[in-house]
């Protein structure tokens, strides 16, 4: 399986890069990103790219492959509406409407977030602008598409978060953060169940469209 991922230098797609180096059935993994990631690896190339808007440059070397997994997000706190907006849903649309019609035959999975509302309607906006993202992916046509939704994430295997004062909470919670992705699979996973899990619906699909916690956590 030859497989492209965005957002790879992030805490979500750091765990997903590495289950799929590690991975014999991941033949070749082509990172999309605005910086390197720093790794050498035989299955590995990137493409440094800055317009995530525009694919136009690049689209001959987005071609022949099976899967993407999108893993690029920010949080919404403390940002100007419009511009999570912006970096939520018009950047996810862009690599996807290029990515299907390039790959017609792909798998694209997405990473959202538990409680992402898929009615639109609800209260909350970042839960809104993620539910129309899901919903607008899931109408593109692709071989197939699965949406994410993880709740609490432990990172693994030497996955870091951006910010030093998250790693900090990360590492002094991991304890707890262990235990309750062994008994609530409800409300926390890992970095590594994450990464094989989109790995494997890729590979094999999935009978529903939309994975929660308690699903990522069954692979």
């Amino acid at each position: 399986m030859k497989v492209i991922l965005f957002g790879a230098t992030g805490m979500v797609g750091q765990g997903v890069l590495r289950e799929c180096l590690v991975d014999a059935g991941v033949e070749r993994v082509l990172v999309v990103g605005r910086s390197p990631t720093g790794l050498q690896n035989a299955k590995l190339t990137e493409v440094l790219h800055a317009d995530f808007t525009n694919f136009s440059a690049i689209e001959s070397e987005l071609t022949g492959y099976d899967a993407c997994f999108f893993c690029l997000g920010v949080s919404s706190v403390g940002m100007d509406p419009e511009r999570y907006r912006h970096l939520t849903y018009d950047l996810t649309m862009a690599a996807a409407t290029t990515l299907v019609r390039l790959n017609p035959n792909m798998v694209f999975t997405y990473v959202t977030g538990r409680s992402t509302d898929s009615t639109e309607q609800g209260p909350v906006r970042w839960a809104r602008v993620k539910g129309k993202t899901e919903n607008d992916l899931l109408k593109l046509p692709f071989k197939a598409a699965y949406m994410f939704r993880p709740a609490g994430i432990q990172p693994l295997h030497g996955v870091r978060s951006k910010t030093g004062w998250v790693n900090a909470i990360y590492v002094v919670a991991a304890p707890l953060l262990s235990y309750l992705a062994r008994t609530r699979p409800q409300f926390m996973t890992t970095s590594e169940k994450l990464g094989r899990a989109m790995i494997s619906v890729a590979r094999n699909g999935y009978p529903k469209p939309i994975l929660e916690s308690e699903d990522i956590n069954g692979f």
